[in-house]
């Protein structure tokens, strides 16, 4: 495991101020992604080795997994990758190096967890090797592949050969099938979903797949995955092909959540790069909404790993158009920029819609093209951006100022003065 330097260049950078990506820019910033991810796992073997009592087994697992995850490295790196870069591994390496350096625990975030990693790993690669690992509540995950129902908790074997791999406990062997995706007895895979060049993993098993979410849908249905990629696949046709381009590459995790009746939410952290958290979209133009919101965010959460665009948060709080409570300046760049997306996606379906759609996308398009432009004046404003961070706002402003003047039906500008116009009156009255 060799993490390297990362940071972005000057064309990539300048690209994803004025909003924008594309494969080549989301490329640089999962290269940063994956340094990160080798960086966590490096932290948690070396915060572990002298660890006293309980922490000098977690410590020897901690370097059996090590060892294997180097070998599987040296015999298939792509395959290695795969696994290593997979969101989850980052959110596992992230929590469980804060519980050692004195943060609060988290459930099954433990060093040993980094053979789970090296078998996934192993088997991806087809590399021949053995490794103990640790079954909790009577499954053993295997990140990026899928999980083995076995008996309770405690410890089960995983073997990995060219032909094939199997995860033994007392029960007897649970073989991993040749295309981990299928099917097969005891075990539980996890299902890719396909709409367009969007190819992604619906992962509804790892128990870090979006930790911090309590309304994560438990283990979903054939047809209720089969319902998922149908509302893709209707998003997708609803992106146009530079919106489809960049986020393609962006996203490779799809999080199902169950979300009360008649809500919607979705979300994205920064430990989980490549990750959406969301539940039924209640349309197509929602979910390609969603995931054009969702990926802004990704974008910036990587920028960020690499580049300070804020200085450090002083306790001021801002009005945000798309909030209904006061936010931190991190937190209102974040929601600029994930809209100034959102922005981008209803001007285009302005665009190409008719009739009430076209209205519905005109008005959106005005709604946060003049949001956006509000909070991006705060932002220059606050004297809390960096140098960068000044340089990157004003790429944002470009691309609002070269949309200021676009015409859009009458009766959509009156739908989103008054919609911001009540938003605001009802924040300053809940807000002071």
């Amino acid at each position: 495991m060799s993490p390297a330097y990362h940071g972005v260049s000057r064309s990539a950078f300048d690209t994803l101020a004025a909003g924008g990506g594309g494969p080549d820019v989301i490329g640089e910033l999962a290269a940063g992604q994956y340094s990160k991810h080798l960086t966590l796992l490096y932290g948690v073997l070396d915060a572990v080795r002298s660890g006293p009592g309980r922490g000098r087994e977690q410590a020897r697992f901690a370097r059996e997994g090590s060892k294997l995850l180097a070998a599987a490295q040296r015999h298939d790196p792509a395959a290695a990758a795969q696994v290593i870069q997979y969101p989850s591994v980052g959110a596992w390496a992230l929590r469980t190096l804060r519980a050692l350096r004195g943060g609060p625990a988290w459930p099954e975030a433990e060093p040993g967890g980094l053979r789970a990693v090296a078998a996934a790993a192993a088997i991806r690669a087809g590399l021949p090797a053995q490794i103990d690992v640790t079954a909790a509540g009577g499954v053993v995950v295997l990140p990026s592949l899928g999980a083995a129902v076995v008996p309770g908790d405690g410890a089960a074997v995983v073997r990995s050969a060219p032909k094939g791999a199997e995860v033994c406990s007392t029960a007897g062997p649970v073989k991993v099938p040749a295309d981990p995706e299928h099917n097969g007895p005891g075990w539980l895979p996890l299902r890719r979903i396909r709409a367009g060049s969007l190819d992604v993993v619906l992962d509804d098993l790892d128990p870090f797949r979006m930790p911090t979410l309590t309304d994560l849908s438990s283990r979903l249905s054939a047809s209720e995955a089969g319902r998922w990629e149908a509302e893709l696949q209707a998003a997708w046709l609803r992106l146009d092909p530079y919106l489809a381009k960049e986020i393609s590459p962006a996203i490779s995790m799809i999080v199902p959540r169950a979300a009360p009746p008649g809500d919607y939410v979705s979300s994205t952290v920064p430990e989980n790069f490549g990750a959406v958290a969301m539940s039924h979209p209640p349309d197509s133009l929602d979910g390609a909404a969603t995931l054009v919101h969702e990926t802004q965010h990704l974008k910036l959460f990587a920028l960020l790993d690499v580049v300070a665009l804020t200085l450090p948060d002083d306790g001021c709080r801002y009005y945000a158009p798309w909030r209904e409570d006061p936010r931190p300046l991190g937190g209102l760049l974040q929601g600029a920029y994930a809209f100034l997306g959102v922005g981008r996606f209803w001007r285009a379906q302005a665009r190409v819609a008719h009739g009430d759609a076209r209205l519905r996308a005109a008005t959106e398009f005005a709604r946060w093209r003049s949001g956006v432009a509000l909070v991006v004046g705060t932002l220059l404003a606050s004297g809390r951006l960096t140098s960068a961070g000044e340089d990157f706002v004003r790429g944002m402003a470009r691309t609002l100022s070269s949309w200021r003047d676009e015409p859009v039906p009458a009766a959509a500008q009156a739908r989103a003065d008054r919609q911001a116009t009540a938003h605001r009156t009802r924040w300053r009255l809940d807000n002071g």
